[in-house]
């Protein structure tokens, strides 16, 4: 089968298509026809080494997450069936014509999804229910700061907090405002101008928000703290910035009572995941087949352009997802 693969790691061009092995599948497993994958910044630390070489999971070829058809069932899986049309979190081999699946880690397709917007939605709706809905408990009525909200799990987070009745504040670039304010956000203030947090401030009275999701670590973490009200949560969930040190107001933590929680998905063992799975088939994905949510794919790259697609992503600037197309 026809898969992107690496030699070495380092810029977008050492990815390249060859022939690899197909995938041989254990009872527990699917064995998927990839009609879509999903591009992550994962898979671009993942190229550039950051990792070392581990792929935490099954395949050491890159994608995280797909949408197609399954080909094969494995003897103890009941609940599927050849035909059926899926999207599923894989631990890599999403770049690839074929992957094997854990069936945990996939779910049905709504109807009303196609395979190029299911190929955007489980790593980053997945994440956003992990990070909404889990970590920081936002309940209807409550409110949430999300950065980088027009990102893919960021204007996921942005999508679902605005579904479960959560007051949404969001950052991003000035040109993405409109998006974002149309997406559910009820204001949403430009990153680089650097005064969301008095506008968080002037927004809630003084008081902070209940929760703070934010992707981008370095400088935010200190003034995220200080946007927070007494018993608040910051959800970390990536480091956008590139400064992975941070300074904390361990005396603003102590004293209001501040919770700081960290989450990737890429070094979750399988049980985490398949729990994660879980909690996304029950909050997110009846809002999604009746369209209460839905994934916004950015640009779509055939496989063999899978560089072009890493690229795309480095560059910034769009709204949502990035899919290759087999």
């Amino acid at each position: 089968m026809k898969a992107v693969v690496q030699d070495s790691f380092g810029p977008a061009e050492v990815l390249h298509s060859a022939q690899v092995p197909m995938p041989e599948i254990r009872a527990s497993d699917l064995l998927v026809r990839v009609r879509a994958a999903g591009v992550n910044r994962a898979d671009i630390l993942q190229r550039e080494g950051f990792y070392a070489g581990q792929h935490f999971g099954e395949s050491e070829l890159p994608g995280l997450e797909l949408a197609g058809d399954v080909d094969a069932i494995g003897a103890a899986v009941t609940d599927m069936r050849p035909g059926d049309r899926v999207m599923a979190i894989v631990g890599g081999g999403a770049y690839a014509e074929y992957a094997r699946v854990d069936r945990a880690m996939a779910v049905k397709l709504p109807s009303n999804l196609s395979f190029v917007e299911a190929a955007g939605v489980m790593e980053s709706f997945v994440t956003a229910v992990e990070a909404v809905c889990h970590l920081a408990g936002l309940r209807k009525g409550q409110s949430v700061l999300i950065h980088a909200a027009a990102g893919g799990i960021g204007s996921a987070c942005v999508q679902l907090g605005h579904a479960l009745g959560v007051r949404v504040m969001a950052t991003a670039s000035a040109h993405r405002l409109p998006d974002v304010l149309a997406i559910g956000a009820s204001v949403a203030f430009d990153y680089r101008t650097g005064d969301w947090e008095a506008g968080i401030q002037a927004e809630t009275d003084g008081q902070g928000v209940d929760a703070v999701i934010d992707f981008v670590g370095g400088d935010n973490v200190a003034a995220n703290l200080r946007s927070l009200r007494p018993g608040g949560t910051l959800v970390q969930v990536g480091i956008l910035s590139g400064k992975a040190d941070a300074t904390i107001p361990l005396n603003l933590l102590l004293h209001n009572h501040l919770r700081l929680q960290g989450t990737v998905m890429k070094s979750r063992s399988p049980a985490e995941k398949r729990a994660m799975v879980d909690r996304f088939a029950e909050t997110a994905l009846p809002l999604m087949a009746s369209g209460r949510l839905r994934p916004l794919i950015h640009a779509e790259f055939p496989l063999d352009q899978a560089a072009d697609a890493h690229r795309l992503m480095e560059a910034g600037g769009g709204l949502g997802k990035i899919v290759l197309t087999m």
